[in-house]
């Protein structure tokens, strides 16, 4: 595929997300699917679960000092998140 198709398909796709109002739910995935790469391999490994629900962010860690810890750390972990997926997430609560 040439750059030139690849950007036409890109391009369709966005359409076809917006189109079918998937865009939201497509980019939800995309972040829980990208939590590894946004925290890090060591809070990603301890990280037991993660969802989203109403624009709210849920996150379970298997750590209780972790889990202290990211709640003490909110807004950093939320800037980081809105650094890739902008305004997608309103809150997040750690369990």
């Amino acid at each position: 595929m040439t750059k030139d198709n690849s950007h036409t398909f890109t391009s369709a796709f966005r359409k076809f997300l917006t189109h079918e109002k998937l865009d939201v739910r497509y980019r939800e995935k995309l972040l829980v699917e990208s939590w590894e790469t946004i925290m890090g391999k060591p809070i990603a490994s301890r990280t037991t679960s993660l969802f989203l629900k109403e624009r709210i962010l849920f996150v379970k860690f298997s750590s209780a000092p972790l889990k202290q810890e990211m709640v003490n750390n909110k807004e950093r972990v939320k800037s980081l998140i809105e650094k890739d997926f902008g305004d997608l997430v309103d809150d997040i609560r750690f369990l």
